[in-house]
């Protein structure tokens, strides 16, 4: 039985970082537009992870014009995502933080983690 899981299993993307719940990342993704194909970027901040084996997922949310907040999931394991790069590791204590959907301003910005 576990030889037929594993052979439904979906390949591991290279192109994807180990990160975590408040990191700035951008996200590169394939779009098909009649018989063309490119590549669009959604620059944002992850707000949700999730770890599952085949059905990993990350949540990332920025905020487009006029303040107005657009949240995106994206499967890890999906041959549509190109790559992922983390731009800034951010420091918060929370696995999810949907609190951010609630903040505007100051109060939206989160503090950057240092490695030392």
């Amino acid at each position: 039985m576990s030889n037929i899981m594993k052979a439904l299993e979906a390949k591991k993307n290279e192109k994807v970082p180990e990160m975590q719940a408040g990191d700035s990342v951008n996200v590169h993704v394939k779009i098909k537009e009649g018989e063309r194909e490119r590549i669009q970027e959604f620059k944002g901040t992850v707000i949700r992870l999730r770890k599952g084996g085949t059905e990993q997922s990350i949540t990332v949310r920025r905020v487009a014009s006029n303040g107005v907040g657009v949240e995106r999931t994206f499967l890890l394991r999906s041959p549509r995502l190109d790559k992922i790069v983390v731009e800034r590791h951010n420091q918060v204590r929370r696995a999810q933080l949907y609190f951010m959907r609630g903040r505007t301003g100051k109060s939206a910005r989160l503090k950057q983690k240092f490695d030392n």
